[in-house]
């Protein structure tokens, strides 16, 4: 096992480079280093050389042109048992580099900061840290190299008991790395440069995305299926990070469910409570108090609330802490847990309590794509973040005019639709959902579902349909159930015979224009 013996630090994120370079120098190891990062360890008491100096050509362009040498990338590229590449590297006089130890300049930082501009993001595009990474990782069999500052601690432990050596297994590790690094480097520079143009094409001809593996899941939908959870590496995700405070591992399907259930409830302005059981809400309310908004969602549906997950758009308190604890619940997620329900929380071992700080309510993601794969392709497209909740923007169709109570009601409704499965109908009254008819093949069929899954009087409540009623049988059918006022897109070819029947049946009935099919 061959002997680190020289080794190059050029890091730009400087934390734990000063006892891993004391580290390497108790253990004989000579450094090269460049610019920042030389005088820093100059100036704590390290035995340092300056590339400059090591390779005799000054460092120019302003820092971009440090360690594009061949007696740097030679060091590192030259193969230790080829003896062509020995003999070419003497000839030269370039000595083996057996460590290379650097970290990128901060362009994802700096694109993030408000206002940055084209030139100051160009100048964050780290040029020779990608490279001699690179290098090094082509050569791992020879040639360690670490891209990561929470590796350190290891490397200098591994190189204790290995008489100042890395072992195979670990310098492959460390080249996968640097790879997935200068990846995701590379796709970062790419993402910004082409949303500047984004305004002109929401989907460029090559569209890319990297994930960081978070954790491995006991199985996928079912138990014969594998499955893992993994994060967006943007920094927009990166601010949205979950945080389980209490609870066993997160399921393939806890995550779906709690991704759905907590969208619908951070898409109110008032105080909700939502309950989702397979991708679909069964139950939806808002209220002054977030106790009472989840009271009024379990009423919704208590049998199909059971085992559910529950999502909040405000602090969860003791009060309602027990509540959700009066019953089984698999998941609670909201922004934050007081300390008077988490202990509340924790006597239920099998509960999941999730974490969602830095969460903006009251609208979707702007920045989200809806991601489907196909057996030779994926499908790409925006997220469905537009709903009309304003009454202004909501055309009347009926003689008769929904009253003040039916067109809150309705408009609530509106929006729970957008997040049940198609064909969606949902009953109402005003902050409260009161029959929920789901996933049907014909539209009829969800309004009869609905009516059959409410647990409490329909008369006098609204309905929403996610899109047009293709027959008046749907109407008829809501109105017998008592239903008095009807939301929906419109757009049929027979909406003249739909609003015939509404008008017949002394309904009201308000059209959107805008269909929320999900699928």
């Amino acid at each position: 096992m061959t002997r680190i013996k020289r080794a190059i630090l050029s890091t730009y994120h400087k934390e734990g480079v000063i006892d891993f370079a004391k580290g390497l120098e108790a253990l004989g190891v000579e450094m090269l280093s460049t610019g920042g990062t030389y005088r820093l360890l100059a100036e704590n008491g390290v035995t340092v050389t300056e590339v400059s100096e090591y390779t005799g050509f000054p460092e120019m362009l302003g820092g971009r042109l440090k360690t594009l040498h061949p007696k740097i990338h030679g060091g590192i590229l030259g193969k230790r048992g080829d003896p062509t590449h020995l003999e070419e590297m003497a000839k030269n006089e370039i000595g083996a580099i057996d460590l290379v130890v650097v970290n990128l300049y901060p362009f994802k930082e700096t694109i993030a900061k408000p206002d940055v501009s084209l030139e100051e993001a160009i100048e964050q595009i780290d040029i020779g840290g990608p490279t001699m990474l690179r290098s090094a990782a082509k050569n791992y069999r020879d040639v360690a190299v670490v891209v990561d500052p929470s590796d350190y601690t290891e490397i200098l432990d591994e190189m204790k008991k290995r008489d100042g050596s890395i072992s195979d297994e670990k310098r492959f590790t460390l080249a996968k790395k640097v790879f997935v690094t200068t990846s995701d480097y590379d796709q970062a520079i790419y993402a910004y440069l082409d949303s500047l143009e984004r305004k002109k094409e929401k989907f460029p001809e090559t569209m890319t995305f990297q994930f960081k593996k978070v954790q491995a899941l006991r199985y996928g939908e079912n138990p014969h299926q594998e499955a893992a959870f993994y994060r967006m590496t943007s920094e927009q995700s990166q601010d949205r990070n979950l945080k389980q405070l209490w609870g066993k591992e997160m399921s393939y399907n806890n995550f779906l469910d709690m991704d759905a259930a907590f969208e619908l409830a951070r898409g109110f302005e008032e105080s909700a409570a939502v309950i989702l059981k397979h991708n679909n809400p069964c139950g939806v309310a808002t209220a002054k108090t977030l106790a009472e908004a989840y009271r009024l969602a379990r009423a919704t549906d208590p049998i199909s609330a059971f085992g559910g997950v529950a999502a909040f758009n405000r602090p969860i308190d003791g009060e309602t802490a027990e509540e959700i604890t009066s019953t089984f619940m698999e998941v609670v997620i909201a922004p934050s847990i007081d300390s008077e329900a988490l202990p509340i929380f924790q006597r239920k071992k099998g509960l999941r309590v999730i974490e969602a700080k830095n969460t903006v309510f009251g609208k979707s993601d702007a920045d989200r794509f809806d991601l489907r794969l196909l057996y030779d392709g994926v499908l790409i497209q925006d997220h469905d973040t537009q709903i009309k909740s304003n009454p202004s923007s909501l055309e009347v169709a009926s003689r008769r005019l929904p009253t003040e109570e039916e067109m809150a009601a309705m408009i609530f409704a509106w929006r729970i639709c957008k997040s049940v499965k198609s064909n969606a109908i949902i009953f109402a009254k005003p902050g409260q959902a009161v029959g929920i008819g789901a996933g049907q093949m014909s539209r009829v069929d969800s309004v009869k579902l609905a009516t059959m899954k409410a647990q409490m009087p329909i008369p006098g409540c609204v309905m929403a349909s996610d899109a047009f009623f293709p027959f008046r049988d749907g109407i008829d059918a809501a109105h017998e159930a008592g239903i008095t006022a009807v939301i929906q897109p419109g757009g049929s070819i027979r909406d003249k015979e739909i609003i015939e029947a509404v008008n017949e049946l002394g309904m009201a009935m308000v059209l959107t224009g805008m269909r929320h099919f999900k699928h």
